[in-house]
């Protein structure tokens, strides 16, 4: 009885091992997919299923993630790590003519940087534009206190 006990617990500890799917930088791969390209850093597949069946999985294999955002757009859906994964972006497109394609991309320094630059002159542009709204605002204020002082004859 022991024995079999022991067997039945190898058995469903080493199932789901037997189980897990192939997955690159630490997302799902849709097992339907086809690797059309495959470097360290991106993954291009296609897919025979419709658009709406590989979002219902990377929506159900994205699930317990905070950081993940679902962009709808015209052509493709987009989603986005804005977390600390090692993947950046997953782009499902909506054309059917050749079968649906999925890029999965590595997150990576030169898209942090270049954002991190962005926000940095974007917040001296709008300091320089209130500073010259305070400093035009400054003036039409002191014209008008110069007036008023001027001793009236």
């Amino acid at each position: 009885m022991k024995r079999l006990a022991v067997c039945i617990f190898l058995l469903v500890m080493m199932l789901p091992a037997g189980l897990k799917a192939e997955d690159f930088l630490g997302v799902p791969v849709i097992p339907e997919g086809k690797t059309t390209l495959k470097t360290e850093s991106r993954l291009e597949m296609t897919a025979t299923v419709s658009h709406d069946k590989v979002l219902e999985f990377y929506q159900q294999a994205l699930a317990g993630y905070q950081d993940i955002k679902f962009r709808n757009w015209k052509d493709a859906t987009y989603i986005e790590d804005d977390g600390n994964l090692s993947w950046h972006s997953i782009t499902i497109s909506k054309k059917d003519t050749e079968g649906v394609t999925i890029v999965i991309v590595k997150d990576n320094w030169t898209w942090i940087i270049g954002t991190l630059i962005l926000r940095y002159i974007g917040v001296f542009v709008v300091l320089l534009l209130l500073m010259m709204g305070m400093s035009i605002s400054g003036a039409i204020i002191s014209r008008f206190s110069k007036e008023d002082q001027q001793p009236s004859a």
